[in-house]
């Protein structure tokens, strides 16, 4: 039983456009406003976002999405990316979070990563809320710095990441002066294979000695909470 649903709903509100998620956004946003967990503002600014994305042509949303989330690591839905880039650290995190998910009963989709943030929310609504806007927060700088990043490119999904840092008590970035260049223009993909160097082997992993503080810390709180929550059951 979800126990937090609010969280698998700004979940959908982030996943890929296709027929049904299109034609489900009035009722999952509606849901949201029910659930009486977000501001009366950042309600309207959900429906704003559910009426943009609806007046849309499903062909252009759904190139739109795609040229957004999978072009630019800058804005990347794989909490990890922001973290660990493609080194083996992240490999490993991504192991310890599925096996997290299996013990909290989700079976995550074979086609997506466990640190694919969709899926990261659908965990947490299944957690108490206080325990689910703490996992928020155990990931609200790579929020901040998604949202700030959206909002400077003008995109509508800037507001489910709203959503989010209001769930989570976080304020948002406002200083837009200091967003790097966009990563996924033609130029700034044609400059990145020109830059990047051939490596091979681990003395070579341009992620070596990366800090990964954020995302072992998420995976550790979670552990720690799975196993509190084993001690309480047994306790019974």
């Amino acid at each position: 039983m979800l126990q937090t649903p609010l969280f698998k709903a700004v979940a959908w509100l982030l996943s890929y456009p296709d027929e049904v998620m299109i034609t489900a956004l009035p009722d999952v946003i509606d849901a949201i406003a029910d659930q009486e967990l977000l501001s009366s503002n950042q309600v309207e600014a959900l429906h704003r976002f559910g009426e943009a994305l609806r007046a849309q042509d499903l062909i252009d949303a759904q190139e739109y999405y795609v040229g957004l989330f999978d072009r630019s690591r800058q804005v990347s839905l794989h909490l990890f990316e922001h973290v660990h880039g493609e080194s083996r650290d992240r490999g490993m995190a991504m192991v310890s979070l599925g096996e997290i998910y299996a013990e909290a009963g989700l079976l995550p989709n074979p086609a997506e990563l466990p640190d694919f943030l969709p899926m990261y929310l659908e965990y947490l609504s299944l957690l108490p809320l206080a325990k689910a806007r703490q996992g928020l927060l155990d990931v609200g700088p790579i929020l901040q710095a998604i949202h700030k990043r959206l909002a400077a490119r003008q995109s509508h999904y800037a507001v489910p990441f709203e959503a989010l840092l209001d769930l989570a008590g976080l304020d948002t970035l406002a200083d837009q002066s200091e967003v790097e260049p966009a990563d996924d223009t033609p130029e700034a993909i044609d400059r990145a294979w020109e830059e990047q160097a051939v490596a091979f082997g681990p003395e070579n992993d341009p992620q070596k000695g990366a800090d990964c503080g954020r995302a072992s810390a998420m995976v550790d709180r979670m552990n720690a909470y799975k196993s509190s929550t084993k001690v309480a059951e047994a306790a019974k």
